[in-house]
């Protein structure tokens, strides 16, 4: 991969993020102050107001750049609440810069900021705190010299239903002020023009403002102004923007999803504007997206060719947008450097998605048309699928967007496009993408958009990500829409992932029988309709790998019939080995479980197996000793077959055993060694034992790196000792443990 791995500090952030409560302690307020000891309280609801968080080391100190990081990334990961932002006390950190943005915080949380000088506030979207108490949280030092405030997305009106928007203009040191989208009104946004002498940026877009007039106060000094959405002042608009000479930014577009161009009843603005000469001489980045076709083409090109310095213009959403002139680069030789938002070509949609993460809308109509060129796309794009990550993160819970994001990760990920997409970001998106499976669990298209991304070998073999979680969203879909497709691609998901997660893990999902029921139904149907299909295939390796080592799996499978079931498909697939081994398999896993292993002594499954044992490929006769070993364990007296005695059957165990030739490859995979130990007892049938010793010796032999280090920490070398000091054994059992233990000691495990 080309892509720079990731730094010493975003690895340790990560780490401090994902283990939080390693590096912090919760506190809880009692009669007599703050205290740690916390028995018998709820000390981890952190929506509690008498409680917060501190530093395990409380001597621990973060230098600003550090902290303000941490704070970022706790942010990202969703763990930044009021008790959380305790942590960030003078003692321990130190803030210059603080951003809170879409977090469940308080004015009780955000008391802390008055421990810190602070030069660039960013509260956005907070909406259990009001602007007033936001500004209640900040020291005398801050009020006086805060550079920077984005107030986006608050709200001015407090629980008492007060509004204090005068306190605004305190912040006289301010250059930079965002108040969009708040109840910032004409009476304030005077005063403010009036105060805030210094402010060189301003976005008062989606206000209550009804007359730009008052800019005119700042005309010597504003460079950056921002009044999207603000129909209201449009008389006042042509006027007043002709007097800020200074201007180098203007965003004039509409983003609200309720505003369409064409009921407005002052479109004529956006056009007058394009068509007003020697305005904003200095202007280089003009935003008139969203205006439809009040954004003419020859006027549009006119503005351009009279502002020489302009860098960047939002077209998103207007007819010029497919116009040739900005689409076909031989047609823009007069401004080949200019940067374009819109719709029209695969680099206007790049810079849609840069430049627009926060309007969904705008997000939601790139992503669909970017799946239109995703689908001819036939080398691996990581720009591109680095650009979709960031706008899906911040739509999570918008259909539209997910719908559309969901569609073109799959288009930049089919095949063998994902190999060349760093590893990190894969594993982003699949993060993604479960949080869109698990936002939108009804909606069967985006769910099987989900799941062609997942059906990806280089995903589910190479990536990180959380497999259980994965597994369960996966057997979700798989319980909620009968479509073939969507079922071949879930059970081949499972297939895999099950293999990967842990025992435990495999059990909560085996053991819930509304996923086994719906997996043996699929086998139900395939030996009525007699198609062996990969669809079948991959079933059954998803109940193999589900039954491993879970006796609750095991005993949910029994329960919902699947036994009987097994015993048919046998019959149904006789000699397709492929089947056969899979089903072998998972009866293995049962055979295992002492409590459950009687039903599988029946007349019926015993005549199978004994023939099987003779099978020619040695998968299918492996796992039929390997269940004859398993039944025959128990002895005599717990052996009700009827149609071979036990000892035939161990007899037929050895001479199966004794005929093998060793495989040139690893023939199975196991998790633990634990099940053959009750076969290892030095009292067990022999023929028991040397299917055993045979099953340790192949795995050690072909992949000794993973099973003789897996062998010493089970203690099972202690077991083969016993067995070749016993002198009872018998000759060839005490040659193979010999030589597992010698195997064991050439590869450095020390026996």
């Amino acid at each position: 991969m080309c892509e720079n791995p990731s730094s010493l500090e975003e690895c340790c952030l990560d780490v401090i993020c994902e283990n939080i409560l390693t590096y912090i302690e919760p506190q809880i307020q009692t009669k007599d102050g703050w205290t740690s000891t916390i028995e018998g309280s709820d000390c981890y609801d952190d929506e509690r107001s008498d409680k917060r968080y501190k530093f395990r080391d409380p001597d621990i100190y973060l230098i600003n750049k550090v902290s303000e990081r941490l704070m970022n990334r706790m942010m990202e990961k969703r763990i930044l609440c009021d008790a959380t932002l305790n942590i960030f006390s003078e003692r321990n950190t130190k803030l210059r810069s603080v951003k809170i943005k879409n977090c469940k915080v308080t004015k009780c949380g955000l008391q802390m900021l008055k421990q810190h000088k602070i030069t660039d506030l960013e509260v956005v979207n907070l909406k259990n705190v009001s602007i007033g108490d936001i500004l209640d949280c900040l020291n005398e030092w801050t009020v006086q010299n805060l550079m920077n405030a984005n107030f986006s997305k608050c709200t001015f009106i407090d629980i008492c239903r007060y509004s204090f928007m005068v306190r605004i203009s305190n912040l006289k040191a301010l250059k930079s002020l965002n108040l969009s989208y708040t109840e910032f009104n004409q009476a304030m946004y005077k005063i403010i023009c009036e105060d805030l002498k210094n402010l060189e940026k301003l976005d008062i877009s989606g206000t209550l403002i009804k007359d730009l007039r008052p800019l005119a106060l700042l005309a010597d000094k504003l460079t950056s102004l921002s009044i999207c959405d603000l129909n209201a002042a449009s008389e006042s608009m042509i006027p007043t923007l002709q007097l800020l000479r200074n201007l180098k930014y203007l965003d004039i577009s509409l983003f609200n999803d309720k505003v369409d161009s064409h009921h407005l009843p002052h479109t004529y603005v956006v056009a007058e504007l394009l068509e007003t000469e020697h305005i904003f001489p200095h202007l280089v980045s003009l935003d008139v997206s969203g205006w439809k076709d009040v954004v003419a083409r020859d006027p549009l090109l006119r503005f351009i060719n009279t502002h020489p310095r302009l860098e960047f213009l939002g077209i998103v959403f207007d007819a010029v947008t497919f116009d040739p002139v900005f689409c076909d680069i031989k047609s823009r030789d007069n401004f080949q450097n200019l940067r374009i938002a819109g719709l029209g070509t695969e680099q206007q949609i790049k810079v849609t998605l840069q430049c627009y993460k926060e309007r969904s809308n705008y997000v939601q109509k790139a992503l669909y048309h970017l799946f239109q060129l995703t689908t001819s796309f036939s080398e691996a794009r990581p720009d591109i699928f680095n650009l979709v990550l960031p706008v899906m993160e911040a739509h999570s819970s918008r259909f539209g967007v997910q719908m559309a994001a969901t569609a073109c990760l799959y288009n930049l990920t089919r095949g063998e496009l994902s190999k060349n997409i760093h590893p990190k970001a894969l594993s982003r998106g699949v993060d993604l993408t479960l949080i869109a499976m698990e936002t939108f669990p009804d909606e069967f298209q985006l769910q099987k958009n989900s799941l062609l991304t997942l059906c990806s070998d280089r995903i589910l073999q190479e990536v990180n990500f959380d497999r259980f979680r994965c597994a369960r969203l996966v057997l979700d879909a798989l319980c909620g829409f009968e479509d073939v497709n969507m079922n071949r691609m879930a059970v081949a998901i499972c297939s895999i992932l099950a293999s990967k997660v842990s025992t435990e893990e495999t059990s909560e999902l085996g053991a819930r029988p509304v996923y086994m029921r719906k997996l043996l139904a699929m086998v139900q149907s395939r030996v009525e309709s007699r198609l062996s299909d990969i669809t079948l295939k991959f079933t059954l390796s998803a109940l193999w790998n589900l039954t491993d080592e879970s006796a609750a799996t095991c005993n949910v499978f029994l329960e919902q019939g699947g036994a009987v079931l097994f015993l048919n498909v046998l019959r149904t697939f006789r000699d397709n080995s492929a089947i056969e081994t899979k089903i072998l398999g998972l009866l293995n896993n049962i055979a295992e479980v002492a409590k459950l292993r009687q039903n599988l002594i029946t007349d019926a499954l015993v005549n199978e197996l004994f023939v099987l044992l003779k099978s020619e490929n040695i998968d299918v006769s492996y796992f039929a000793a390997g269940i004859v070993a398993h039944l025959t364990s128990d002895g005599d007296e717990h052996w009700k077959v009827t149609t071979h005695t036990r000892n035939e059957m161990l007899t037929e165990l050895e001479q199966s055993v004794s005929q093998w030739r060793v495989p040139d490859g690893e023939m199975v995979a196991y998790r633990s060694f634990k099940p053959f130990f009750p076969l290892l007892r030095v009292d067990m049938n022999y023929q028991v034992q040397l299917w055993a010793v045979w099953a340790i010796h192949h795995v050690c032999t072909k992949n000794p790196k993973r099973y003789c280090p897996m062998l010493q920490e089970e203690r099972g070398h202690s077991l083969l000792t016993d067995l070749m000091n016993y002198a009872g054994s018998h000759w060839e059992i005490k040659r193979i443990s010999c030589q597992i233990l010698d195997t064991l000691t050439k590869n450095g495990v020390q026996v």
